[in-house]
């Protein structure tokens, strides 16, 4: 029971995530933004060790561990508060939706995962050309929708490549210390990025943006990495991957709902798309082995007869 309410939490979390992120950049801008959360969720993280007491192992596979987790904190972070500036906060949810599909491929080429059959090769084929359909709707908005969403693509990359990496090591940590790890890692280096490329105290913090970086530290990075680390300990990358087929259907309502963002029938399409890869990369090889058996089971027993 414990693993499918945390697969439920994570997907509701990563839902509000994005326009959470998008209101977090309005005001102080995105890098305070992102520094501010990751700050809250060290603290929170920390605590939340003491009260548990659980020491964070400090040998070899585990300094990789955090090295990979900081990965996913920090790269794929970054590359997604910097896109939001650009576009709708409900893409967000959507183009991470490839994300199973990106950590099928690199399953397949590090961990030797069988994730290159002809099932999954065509819902990769319906991937790209719903990311297409995606981009050729970011047009419309000018170029710069365009860079926002090859930053959360590179972001999906690395996310991805953040999970398959934490399992190849095989460390075996508890999720809590895998986040306090790569947190460790990931809060300098998001303040001295913001040191360096901004340095500005915000003058101004809005009340949205404000309860948007207490959200995110507390509840997304907090909770939302735990339990992310800690399905992942549980169930295959590929598996935990496809979190991201229920939630950007809810982040696009949420973000046109609530933040009255555009929902056009370009955008719908290469949603509907990349859904559809999803679903097709999870159970059409599933549904052709249930087939394969029961059509050999069927030949059998009229076969045994003649025996």
């Amino acid at each position: 029971m414990r693993i499918p309410l945390a697969y439920l939490s994570i997907i509701l979390i990563w839902a509000t995530t994005p326009l959470a992120i998008k209101w977090s950049g309005e005001g102080p801008g995105f890098l305070f933004g992102v520094a501010g959360r990751m700050s809250i969720g060290i603290v929170c993280v920390i605590t939340l060790l003491l009260m548990l007491r659980q020491r964070l192992a400090w040998h070899g596979k585990a300094l990789l561990t955090y090295l990979a987790v900081a990965l996913q904190i920090y790269g794929a972070m970054l590359s997604v508060y910097w896109a939001a500036q650009f576009i709708p906060s409900g893409w967000i949810s959507v183009i991470f939706g490839l994300s199973p599909l990106i950590t099928a491929l690199l399953s397949a080429l590090w961990l030797k995962e069988r994730s290159l059959s002809p099932g999954k090769l065509l819902s990769y084929g319906l991937g790209v050309g719903g990311l297409a359909i995606m981009f050729g709707s970011a047009l419309q908005f000018g170029p710069e929708a365009v860079l926002g969403i090859a930053g959360v693509l590179v972001a999906a990359g690395l996310q991805s490549a953040s999970a398959v990496w934490v399992q190849r090591i095989h460390a075996q940590l508890p999720a809590l210390s895998q986040v306090a790890g790569g947190l460790l890692l990931a809060v300098p280096a998001y303040w001295l990025t913001w040191w360096l490329a901004d340095g500005q105290w915000p003058v101004s913090l809005p009340l949205a943006s404000l309860a948007s970086i207490i959200y995110l530290g507390v509840i997304a990075t907090t909770i939302g990495f735990v339990l992310y680390y800690y399905v992942l300990a549980h169930l295959a990358a590929t598996r935990v991957a496809l979190i991201t087929l229920l939630s950007p259907v809810l982040a696009l309502m949420l973000g046109h709902t609530v933040n009255h963002e555009p929902l056009t029938m370009k955008i719908v399409s290469g949603t509907a798309l990349i859904l559809a890869a999803l679903v097709l990369h999870e159970f059409f090889d599933r549904m052709t082995n249930y087939f394969v058996r029961k059509t050999t089971a069927r030949t059998r027993r009229r076969l045994r007869p003649l025996d």
